[in-house]
């Protein structure tokens, strides 16, 4: 079993970066994490419960991505990406187009990084319908790498 504390790998920004994607139907496993002002207090055990899960039904990605939706102040819905059904899960499959934009920095920027996002949506010509967010390294893992991107992922089409 892996060690979820200390296991992302590298992660490389140049596909993500201000790329547009294309989902169909892309599955992935659906779980809830409880915030105080959007700051989460449980994701690496929701993760780690979901990854277990994830890992005995032979469903675990390459490349997992971690998506959240952070929907209100005291709890956001986190998405797994996943190869297959996963028993005991709730699934959920997400579709539309895509726009992309790479942050680096320490969590606190997140609001400058939206509003960076926004512009750049703006600049595409481009609405956003809904916003998310791809943890692409847990904390220990940014601190290891001495990194810490996040993805925001922009649904612009149906």
């Amino acid at each position: 079993m892996k060690d979820y504390g200390e296991c992302c790998p590298v992660f490389n920004p140049e596909p993500w970066d201000e790329k547009e994607i294309v989902w169909k139907d892309k599955l992935f496993v659906q779980d809830r994490v409880r915030s105080l002002f959007h700051i989460p207090l449980n994701f690496g055990k929701v993760v780690t419960k979901n990854c277990v899960l994830i890992e005995k039904s032979n469903a675990m990605m390459d490349d997992m991505i971690v998506l959240a939706d952070e929907n209100s102040l005291w709890g956001a819905d986190v998405f797994m990406d996943c190869k297959t059904e996963v028993a005991g899960a709730k699934m959920t499959k997400i579709s539309g187009t895509f726009q992309c934009k790479v942050f680096e920095g320490p969590y606190k920027n997140m609001k400058n990084w939206i509003a960076e996002m926004n512009n750049y949506l703006d600049s595409k010509d481009k609405t956003c319908q809904k916003l998310y967010f791809y943890y692409t390294t847990c904390p220990k893992c940014a601190k290891k790498h001495g990194k810490n991107y996040v993805v925001l992922i922009a649904k612009t089409g149906s």
